[in-house]
């Protein structure tokens, strides 16, 4: 069996490592496994994985280049004998779908995200991702968005929520010399307890609301001083937005203890040197990658009361949720995660429910069904 899965790029997100997971699972199975993008740093990971890699900008959005994507998509197919084309986002998925359907081949979609729609157009521009042979959802919290938004028969969609590696996301693997370099490198002082939001430095991930939530607990005496903010993520271009931050903190005189050090690929070790870690979002996440990474951490997880985080967040159990965008409630949160219940039992809980090997093997079960 050859697989071919269509993303835009290869670089970090969840999304990119869920497509690496599936390449690591076609191998090891002895399938086929490629991966059509425009590449990105997570290429030789990929490659060394034993997948093939084709670079392309089949992301483009430039509706005069679809022939021409189509076109190329088929050529793919019928040169390297593919099976399954699964795709990954919208964009790419347009020239897959028409590619897929012309060379007869199954089309499998992955929704990803809960896609904002405030026009028929937009909505009609999301749909393609409802459009799989088989529609796979993150969450049940997708499943029910794709149900409520297009229409799609429940039984052509199936859950597998995103899978954490539990060799990598394992605490016994990172030293206290490790977390200590990287709290020092982030210029966090010892003693100080580390809020940690990991995520691309967009405003929905919820890094104003994290920066407000400082500042509330600043006004508490004897206790604000010893809280500092690691907004650990890549801008992506966003260099208007690292600005505002910045000035926020300033704002707050926050600005010795709000940290921004960019991307990081050991984030295994970024959760390892936190105390807390926070999921503020103020959209919807499909399904919260970053919550159930760090339970398998055994880490305290904060996280906005809706979307994917309240299946993955046990609140008062492994975490706490809160309302989102209230950052007076995410201050009070962090102010008293020493009184979650189960946060030892928190990575067996990653286990049985999250893990990228359940997450491997249901897809495997997608693919043997064509």
């Amino acid at each position: 069996m050859n697989v071919l899965q269509i993303l835009p790029e290869l670089n970090a997100g969840g999304v990119e490592r869920t497509a690496l997971e599936a390449v690591e699972a076609l191998v090891t199975a002895g399938h086929g496994a490629h991966v059509l993008s425009n590449g990105g740093r997570l290429v030789p990971e990929l490659e060394a994985m034993g997948g093939i890699h084709h670079t392309v900008d089949i992301g483009s959005k430039n509706i005069l280049s679809v022939p021409w994507r189509i076109a190329g998509v088929r050529r793919l197919i019928a040169e390297y004998k593919i099976d399954i084309v699964h795709v990954r986002s919208r964009a790419p998925a347009w020239p897959a779908i028409y590619a897929a359907r012309a060379e007869k081949v199954p089309f499998v979609t992955t929704y990803h995200g809960i896609y904002n729609a405030k026009s028929a157009l937009k909505r009609g521009y999301n749909s393609v991702m409802a459009k799989g042979d088989i529609v796979i959802a993150n969450s049940n919290f997708t499943r029910e968005h794709i149900i409520r938004e297009h229409g799609t028969e429940p039984s052509q969609i199936t859950v597998i929520p995103r899978g954490v590696d539990m060799a990598v996301f394992d605490p016994a693997q990172i030293s206290i010399e490790a977390s200590k370099q990287r709290r020092e490198s982030w210029g966090v002082p010892e003693g100080a307890t580390l809020i940690l939001l990991p995520g691309r430095l967009t405003a929905w991930k919820g890094q104003r609301v994290a920066i407000e939530a400082l500042s509330h607990l600043n006004k508490v005496a004897h206790l604000g001083e010893n809280y500092h903010l690691v907004l650990l993520g890549d801008a992506q271009g966003r260099d208007g937005y690292v600005v505002d931050l910045k000035a926020l903190a300033a704002t707050h005189n926050l600005t010795d203890r709000v940290h921004l050090p960019g991307h990081d690929a050991d984030v295994a070790c970024a959760y390892a040197s936190a105390d807390i870690i926070i999921c503020p979002s103020t959209d919807p996440e499909a399904f919260g990658r970053t919550a159930a990474e760090a339970q398998a951490m055994g880490k305290p997880v904060i996280a906005s009361d809706h979307g994917g985080a309240v299946e993955v967040v046990d609140h008062g159990v492994t975490g706490w949720r809160f309302p989102p965008g209230d950052a007076q409630a995410l201050a009070n949160a962090i102010g008293r995660v020493d009184q979650l219940s189960g946060l030892s039992g928190a990575r067996g809980r990653v286990l049985d429910r999250f893990s990228k090997v359940a997450l491997q093997s249901a897809l495997l079960g997608v693919y043997n069904r064509f």
